[in-house]
């Protein structure tokens, strides 16, 4: 076996430099090309209506949950006693939690207090962005996480 010298441990020293720094950037560009991105555009104008929002949906007294099996995704909109909510518009975004390249807005059918429609959502961390507007013009808006394992929430 050869004598280990110094310019072999330069190179070890190198390359193991050189994987360390190959996979920070690797980690880096994969976290930056994935990233969904701004959620508001002017984040100072949505902070001056912030608090006015936030009470005015409180007021509304909603509750929302959500479920996924058997291809359908089912959306609960009810008031505080169990009722279904007055809704005259709801929209709900579905997609990944960490990137938005699977996106959809699905239509849904409502039935009662239930927001359903068939969809196909492989196992994992997944958001429903919901929307929802009051008769009054309130709008609800919430994120719901849903993690899909087996077929199922």
């Amino acid at each position: 076996m050869a004598p280990l010298t110094g310019p072999k441990v330069l190179m070890i020293a190198l390359a193991a430099f050189g994987i360390i720094i190959t996979v920070n950037f690797t980690l880096a560009y994969k976290a930056v090309a994935t990233f969904p991105g701004i959620e508001a555009k002017n984040s100072y104008a949505v902070s001056q209506v912030f608090q006015a929002d936030r009470d005015a949906q409180l007021a509304l007294q909603w509750y929302v949950a959500a479920r996924y099996g058997e291809g359908v995704l089912e959306i609960d909109i009810a008031t505080k006693d169990g009722a279904p909510a007055e809704v005259v518009e709801m929209v709900a975004l579905v997609g990944w939690a960490t990137s938005t390249r699977d996106d959809v807005t699905p239509e849904f059918t409502r039935k009662g207090a239930t927001y359903a429609t068939p969809l196909n959502l492989i196992d994992g961390n997944w958001n429903v962005r919901l929307k929802a507007v009051a008769p009054d013009g309130t709008e609800f808006r919430q994120r719901i996480p849903l993690y899909v394992k087996n077929g199922q929430s």
